[in-house]
């Protein structure tokens, strides 16, 4: 439940406290034995047992229950002090009851702040034993000067005498608790501070009334009281600071074992035994029996606490050495320490003869569209369900590693023959589908395979080498389609660097603006006029020449470009489209198609940018298509999905480009709000001559009229194609029938006047089933 506090006022609320305590903690002080004073506390302490009881939960803070418990141990310590007074000068067992509601207070402090520290997970063994010396040292002082010297007063009950000289004891174990919170605390927050404060003063306070419990007193004066006054101001503050919800969170690892913080505590602990000698010295045999007692369980728990540390040194240096050389996900081998294992090898000779050490390095195909759909957790179970997987579907003894974010290592020692059957051994371990989020998801991998002889003199140079050449023939594999496996040649040391000049190269030019668009025209089969345009993006090497887009657009995409890319395309031809709608070069209808990768799809924020870039070069929304590929539906996280459908609200066309290569089901055109596909130029070009691709160029036409989509033909080349895709309804194709893409300028030196006024070419004959008719 929220408070009803606005939330200005809730965040200033622990200063009201704070200043209030202060106000009324002085006014106690002033007038201790009036009724101004007793006011004053009673009002402090009910305004912080319900502070305690608001505040937390105000913020949120864990556990709840804690602060129940706070709340509890607030209201006892205010009824114990409160009721003292009247108690003490009864018989008993009436004094007797301000004890019993201080206790169950103290039990209670104890509990909330035991649950506070196994909620930040810091109370471990250390801190268990460096409390009971804390406490063993603290027991034997409290007992031999303040509570045998308090029970043996003439006169007064020596339960209660006693009991009056136990509280500081109990005081400073629930301190030292607190204490533990500091260690896993990289600041003080104030309510961290808050509460020390609060234990502090709650140790004072006893400590005062033990002191006069030895004077013979068990209550003296209303001053006793005053430090309880702070005490409930710093809980107060505590209770009602933001940062109470930091309460619950440890900021950093425990303190070690033996730092300077745990020996300030330890050391005048393991003191107060001689110092107790030195000054008893002419008490009791039974105080010096006490003494030597206590004195010997403390060296035995801190003989205890020195064997236990030690222990856990070496077991902590043993966990560093292995996660040293394993990977902390999935538990197996990392990179470091498969490069050791295969410099072993290569200065092993095999029994049977066979001196060939064969790597193996692995990607996962389709991991990426885990992640972006279902999250990097599930990401991080599919990779742990990988690992286990290859470590028991391979032969025993075979290395497996994780070198990756998705990609595995494997070793193998044998000939040809052998490698080559594990192979199909890491194939099977992919041959079931994974479990992910209730779904059965089916990834492969892709495999890039090295080998050597073994090399004892250059092991470590080997070594580097076979793991450099697995790695190349694996991205080779991987260029060629999903679950490929290569084994590595020479030859490859030379498209490896040609791909990475051509990555500095194309990073250079989208800096000095080398890049270019050109423009395709979609063109109405009908009447061979021009409907529109597709942009698409042309390098032009200053020293090659032309690159090819299928060459650099891939390189574009593994070296995260392809968004830096793709934005620029789309702004220039957008303000392009704009040029040509303000000098009358097209028509108000005319549209640009513009290409959009997955990653640019990904983005939420881009139907935004889409909208402002419209708006400032004067596009209106159905001048604009976007295209994208099929997988972009069916790998299409929620967040693709929004992006989609708000595209689609803005006007803006989506179309499916190179349809019929992907995964075409007529789900995924239901399920998403595109407005037309493009037939890939694979089935365009048997037209009239395979009869299967103009069975699937018709059921595509007729599925896309069905769910009134339009269609485009891509790769038109002949007359022939063109009379083809007419009949069987087909409105619009793009290809060289029309001519190449070519820049802005020249596009519109040559299609102005087509765009404006006649037709380009022939028109086709008329199809009498009119399909054809169907309006784009």
């Amino acid at each position: 439940m929220q408070s009803v506090l606005p939330p200005g006022i809730a965040r200033r609320l622990w200063q009201v406290i704070a200043v209030g305590g202060v106000i009324a903690t002085v006014l106690y002080g002033l007038f201790p034995s009036s009724a101004v004073g007793t006011i004053a506390f009673t009002l402090l302490a009910v305004i912080v047992v319900m502070a305690c009881f608001a505040g937390p939960r105000r913020w949120g803070a864990e556990p709840p229950g804690a602060w129940l418990l706070m709340g509890a141990a607030a209201l006892l310590f205010m009824i114990g002090v409160m009721i003292r007074p009247t108690v003490t000068e009864m018989p008993m067992p009436w004094p007797l009851l301000a004890d019993v509601a201080s206790f169950s207070g103290y039990l209670l402090l104890g509990a909330f702040i035991l649950v506070l520290l196994k909620k930040r997970g810091s109370l471990d063994r250390h801190a268990v034993l460096d409390g009971l010396i804390v406490c063993l040292a603290a027991g034997v002082a409290t007992t031999l000067l303040l509570a045998l010297p308090a029970a043996q007063i003439p006169g007064r009950d020596p339960v209660l005498s006693g009991i009056q000289g136990m509280y500081p004891m109990f005081d400073v174990l629930l301190l030292l608790l607190l204490v533990n919170l500091t260690f896993t605390a990289k600041t003080w927050p104030v309510s961290l501070i808050g509460l020390i404060v609060m234990m502090s003063m709650i140790f004072a306070g006893d400590l005062a009334y033990a002191i006069v419990g030895v004077q013979g007193h068990i209550y003296a004066s209303p001053l006793l009281n005053v430090p309880y006054m702070i005490a409930y101001t710093g809980l107060g503050v505590a209770a009602t600071h933001p940062s109470v919800v930091e309460m619950s969170r440890a900021a950093k690892l425990p303190a070690q074992a033996w730092s300077w913080p745990r020996l300030s505590l330890l050391l005048p602990a393991l003191a107060v035994p001689f110092a107790l000698l030195l000054t008893t010295g002419t008490r009791s045999a039974a105080s010096r029996v006490l003494i030597a007692v206590t004195g010997a369980m403390i060296v035995a728990l801190l003989l205890v606490r020195a064997i236990g540390a030690v222990r856990a040194q070496v077991a902590a240096q043993l966990r560093s050495e292995h996660q040293a050389v394993h990977d902390p996900l999935t538990g197996l081998p990392n990179r470091q320490s498969m490069s050791a294992e295969i410099e072993r090898l290569l200065t092993v000779v095999d029994p049977e003869g066979h001196d060939r050490v064969w790597v193996y390095m692995l990607d996962l195909d389709g991991f990426k569209w885990v992640n972006d759909s279902w999250g990097h957790d599930t990401g991080d179970q599919l990779v742990i369900d990988v690992g286990r997987r290859l470590r028991t579907g391979v032969p025993h003894g075979i290395p497996v590693a994780r070198v990756g974010g998705d990609e595995f290592l494997l070793l193998f020692i044998g000939e040809k023959g052998g490698a080559l059957r594990l192979v199909d051994d890491i194939r099977g371990c992919f041959a079931k589908p994974f479990p992910v989020r209730d779904h059965d998801v089916v990834i492969s991998a892709s495999i890039g395979i090295s080998h050597a002889v073994a090399d004892p003199v250059n092991a470590e140079v080997t070594a580097e080498a076979l793991m450099r050449d697995a790695d190349t023939a694996m991205y080779r594999a991987k260029a060629e389609g999903p679950g490929r496996s290569i084994i590595f040649d020479t030859s490859m040391h030379t498209q490896v660097r040609e791909r990475i000049e051509l990555e500095v190269a194309l990073r250079q030019a989208l800096a000095e603006e080398q890049l270019h668009v050109a423009y395709q025209p979609l063109v109405r089969l009908e009447t061979g006029i021009p409907v529109g345009a597709e942009a698409l993006v042309r390098w032009m090497h200053p020293e090659r020449g032309p690159i090819p887009p299928m060459t650099f657009i891939s390189i574009a995409e593994d070296a995260g470009l392809i968004n830096a890319i793709g934005t620029w395309v789309r702004k220039e031809a957008l303000r392009q489209l704009g040029v040509w709608r303000s000098e009358g070069t097209v028509h108000d209808d005319f549209y640009l198609s513009i290409n959009v990768s997955p990653r640019q799809l990904s983005d939420p924020e881009l139907p935004l940018i889409v909208s402002g870039e419209m708006v400032r070069y004067g596009v209106p929304p159905h001048c604009v298509a976007l295209e994208m590929t099929e997988s972009v539906m069916v790998d299409g996280s929620s967040v693709t999905s929004r992006v989609l459908f708000e595209l689609r609200e803005l006007g803006v066309r989506l179309l499916v480009d190179d349809f019929g290569t992907g995964f075409s089901a007529l789900g995924y055109l239901r399920k998403f709000p595109v407005t037309g596909v493009k037939i890939d130029r694979s089935f365009v070009t048997g037209l009239g001559v395979n009869h299967e691709d103009d069975e699937i160029v018709r059921a595509v036409v007729a599925m896309s009229h069905a769910l009134g989509l339009s269609v485009i033909a891509e790769g038109v080349e002949t007359p022939l194609q063109r009379e083809a895709l007419y009949a069987v309804g087909v409105v619009n194709g793009q290809g060289w029938l029309w001519g190449a893409a070519v820049p802005a300028a020249e596009f519109a030196q040559r299609w102005r006047d087509v765009v404006m006024g006649g037709p380009a070419v022939p028109e086709v004959a008329a199809d009498p089933s009119g399909r054809h008719r169907r309006p784009d």
